[in-house]
């Protein structure tokens, strides 16, 4: 089975006991539970149901594992002849989830 849901303005293909990587979500602590209430569609091998937007009663439970940073992200401008660099870095902070069930 798996569900397709919507959380802050990004859409995620789910199913039971995979891990996702979502935003950071603030105020979360581990297995904390977490509940995803806008689910697009929802299906399996035989059948699918799509939302009109959203699928009436349809919610993905998850637990939230660890907070944590991604991969560096190297930002590097350079001019030639002008004596200009410049050399940023960034690393986007996630929250790993683990889903836990699919609720139709």
């Amino acid at each position: 089975m798996y569900a397709i849901i919507k959380d802050r303005g990004k859409q995620y293909k789910v199913s039971p006991g995979e891990c996702l990587l979502i935003d950071l979500v603030e105020g979360l602590k581990e297995k904390d539970p977490i509940e995803f209430s806008e689910v697009i569609a929802v299906g399996d091998e035989s059948n699918t149901r799509i939302g009109n937007p959203l699928v009436a009663g349809a919610k993905v439970l998850a637990e939230v594992e660890c907070q944590t940073l991604g991969e560096k992200v190297r930002i590097i401008k350079f001019r030639r002849r002008e004596n200009y660099r410049r050399k940023r870095g960034h690393r986007q902070a996630f929250t790993q989830v683990k889903i836990k069930e699919i609720c139709v």
